[in-house]
Parts: C-alpha cells; structure tokens; sequence
C-alpha cells in the first residue's frame, strides 16, 4: 500500500459509511460531539478499520 492509496480507501470508508450514519446522528444528540466520538473509535467497526489504516498510513509515510 502507498499514500495515496490509503488516503483513498480511508475517504472512500468515511463517505459510504460515516458521513449518513444513523447511529452517530442518534449519539450526537444524546452524548455530544465527544460521546459519539467514543463510540466510534470503541465500539464500531467502521472506527476500527479507519484505525487499521490510520496505523498503515503511519507506517508507509515513515518510510
């Protein structure tokens, strides 16, 4: 994987997944901004993959 592919692949998840997420929506409104933040490095899928490639675009800009 190169830069510009994961930068990609992470643009490509938020949009299909993030940006019209009920779930985050519903979690806006009863936990805040912070609230739904949590959840979504916790407790989603989704988050846990944008993590993966948070680390793989770490390790491919050390290069």
């Amino acid at each position: 994987m190169n830069k510009v592919s994961v930068m990609q692949e992470i643009d490509f998840i938020t949009d299909t997944y993030c940006i019209d997420c009920p779930i985050l929506r519903d979690l806006r409104q009863k936990r805040g901004k912070p609230g739904a933040h949590k959840f979504c490095i916790e407790s989603c899928t989704v988050g846990e993959q944008l993590q993966f490639l948070g680390r793989e675009l770490i390790k491919v800009s050390d290069k």
